[in-house]
């Protein structure tokens, strides 16, 4: 499973010009899911997002987490995160979970980082989106549950 999480101080997202999701302060997240990807990926990269030390404290240093702001996530899909490019100009997407399977995982996710009692909004998965992006810092990280050991 691949995340990147950006601190932002907003963040929605539009499918057909309306607006789906949208939080303040916190984490927008995009999300996606591989192939070998278990419910035990997802519990890892779960606790990474809401423990992540990326907000500042009162000296200006990060060592506060989602969880210690009481921040938002928006969590979107985004199979692309699974593009391989090392070969020709068009990325191969043959990593990715397909549809249906890759949905089940997804609404798991957000099942899970629902019961950490943080705001948690959505795309649309499968949709085409745009997605607003106040990115804060700015701060990106990108976690991987493959290189976690």
């Amino acid at each position: 499973m691949r995340a990147v999480v950006q601190r932002v101080s907003s963040s929605r997202v539009r499918v057909d010009g309306e607006v789906v999701g949208e939080i303040n302060l916190g984490v927008n997240v995009l999300v996606g899911i591989s192939k070998e990807d278990s419910v035990e990926d997802l519990k890892y990269i779960k606790d990474k997002i809401i423990n992540l030390r990326i907000f500042e404290d009162e000296n200006d240093k990060m060592n506060h987490s989602l969880l210690d702001v009481k921040g938002d996530i928006l969590a979107i899909s985004q199979f692309t995160l699974y593009g391989d490019c090392r070969k020709g100009r068009r990325p191969n997407f043959m990593n990715a979970k397909s549809g249906e399977e890759a949905k089940i995982l997804y609404d798991k996710f957000i099942e899970m980082l629902k019961e950490t009692g943080l705001k948690v909004e959505t795309g649309e998965f499968g949709a085409h989106m745009q997605v607003d992006i106040q990115n804060d810092g700015p701060v990106t990280i990108l976690l991987d549950s493959f290189k976690q050991f």
